[in-house]
């Protein structure tokens, strides 16, 4: 099964803003280059998109309610979610804070067939998060993830196995994986539309116009994906990034967001039961240019100040900056369990005492749903913020 929530943000937003349901909402920050992180459907029905720029979003759809995005809420209610698929099956492969792939054969004969246990499933997330999900039945992942999309908003769709080529056959070819603008575009000019006709192309031919890509885009249009379910995915790294409204050259500001990248970081490192060995610097210029630098930490770290220092000395190690910074970004990287990891030790108390305070703002957090405290230096906003999470990877 694939299983994914239905415009999960603003679904969970509107929870506790019911009068908007059936109205263009959509969720982001209104101010400066942020993008959007999700719309309603009748948003979406004027053209507005994930990862759009908000400024292209308001324009196209000015009829919009914007709602600031809550991102503790929605990894609250994402816990929630990945707790109902574990009471499921054991074999359970998160792909992000809203859908999963799931493994149902061992589940069938205590639960029912599979469409009994995508209902099931549907129900619990409907009744106990007031959201709703599409769920995606299949024998591959790769189908699995067609009928959801195909079924949504809050849909099921069972695609036997025996129906699978069949039913592939009558989809465009952008429906296969890693096929976007551009490989439709090589596609068309032989003549290639659809699944059907890319299963009905010689491998050779597809090999030649693809490369590598071909083979991949041949097996998928006969129904070939052999990939389990994972249910153990290591992340690679944690981090957030930060777009400025306005172009800045003043490195007080840049280390100001930093040390705000910092507790976001840190915050979700301790949540996730990880340390972290390198930290990872991002600044992205004015003329789009990017430059990074990392540093691998001597011991483990998920403290907030100490991802700080460390970013600040990556800071400082590129010297003058040529232009202004449009975008810096923090990363945790090669990340490990907190409990398989030495966490940094210091002769200097101070390290620990700031392990401390931070422990404090987890709990404080927990307690009452967003931080109410926070480092003196963050409490100005500065100009022009505009945060996103960087997510996990």
């Amino acid at each position: 099964m694939h299983v994914d929530m239905d415009a999960f943000y603003v679904s969970v937003e509107l929870r506790d803003a019911p009068e908007l349901i059936g109205k263009p909402v959509i969720v982001g920050n209104p101010e400066g280059r942020s993008v959007v992180l999700s719309a309603s459907y009748e948003a979406r029905a004027v053209g507005v998109r994930s990862a759009m720029p908000m400024s292209a979003a308001i324009r196209m759809c000015p009829a919009a309610s914007i709602i600031e995005p809550r991102h503790w809420l929605y990894r609250e209610v994402s816990g929630h979610i990945m707790e109902i698929f574990d009471s499921i099956t054991d074999l359970v492969e998160p792909l992000s804070v809203d859908e999963a792939f799931l493994d149902v054969a061992g589940a069938m004969r205590r639960l029912g067939p599979p469409l009994e246990i995508g209902q099931l499933i549907r129900r619990r997330v409907s009744s106990e998060l007031g959201i709703t999900a599409s769920v995606g039945i299949a024998s591959t992942k790769f189908v699995a993830k067609i009928a959801s999309t195909r079924c949504k908003p809050d849909g099921m769709l069972l695609i036997p196995a025996a129906e699978t080529v069949r039913y592939l056959h009558t989809l465009p070819v952008q429906a296969l994986w890693g096929v976007g603008a551009k490989t439709v575009q090589v596609l068309a000019r032989l003549g290639i539309h659809s699944v059907a006709d890319v299963a009905g192309t010689p491998l050779p031919v597809l090999r030649r116009a693809l490369g590598a890509m071909g083979e991949q885009v041949y097996r998928l249009s006969h129904g070939v994906d052999p990939r389990r379910v994972t249910p153990v995915r290591v992340e690679k790294s944690i981090g957030a990034e930060q777009t400025f409204a306005t172009d800045t050259p003043d490195a007080g500001i840049l280390r100001r967001e930093l040390l705000a990248l910092a507790h976001r970081t840190g915050a979700r490192l301790r949540e996730s039961g990880m340390v972290a060995r390198t930290v990872s610097l991002k600044l992205r210029y004015s003329d789009f240019s990017t430059v990074s630098r990392s540093h691998t930490v001597a011991t483990p770290v998920d403290s907030a100040q100490l991802l700080y220092a460390t970013a600040v000395q990556l800071l400082e190690s590129l010297g003058p900056r040529p232009m202004s910074v449009r975008l810096v970004g923090l990363r945790a990287e090669q990340l490990e369990e907190a409990g398989q990891s030495f966490l940094q030790l210091s002769l200097d108390r101070r390290d620990n005492n700031w392990r401390t305070a931070e422990a404090a703002l987890d709990a404080v957090t927990a307690k009452f749903g967003s931080r109410k405290i926070m480092p003196a230096r963050l409490l100005d906003g500065g100009p022009g913020r505009s945060v996103r999470d960087a997510g996990k990877s």
